[in-house]
């Protein structure tokens, strides 16, 4: 369980963290695509199948260490 909570704070940093890191405080230019998504709505497409498949990999990433956890268990049981 401690594995996984690493993992997901290590993702978590590399997903939210490196943005910050990257942006430049001197450049005040506006980004011409993000401005265009929320005009569209489009930007609430992204952030939604973003948080999906960061969703998914979490669930599958806890669906994997149970499993290990249960086989882990049944290999010191037979011992």
């Amino acid at each position: 369980m401690k594995k996984l909570f690493f993992l997901f704070v290590l993702l978590f940093l590399l997903n939210f963290g490196t943005p910050i890191l990257a942006q430049s405080t001197t450049s005040s230019e506006n980004v011409e695509m993000a401005d265009t998504f929320r005009k569209e709505g489009k930007i609430y497409v992204v952030v939604g199948t973003f948080v999906l498949i960061l969703t998914g990999i979490i669930v599958y990433l806890v669906a994997l260490d149970r499993k290990l956890t249960k086989l882990e268990d049944e290999i010191e049981h037979q011992k």
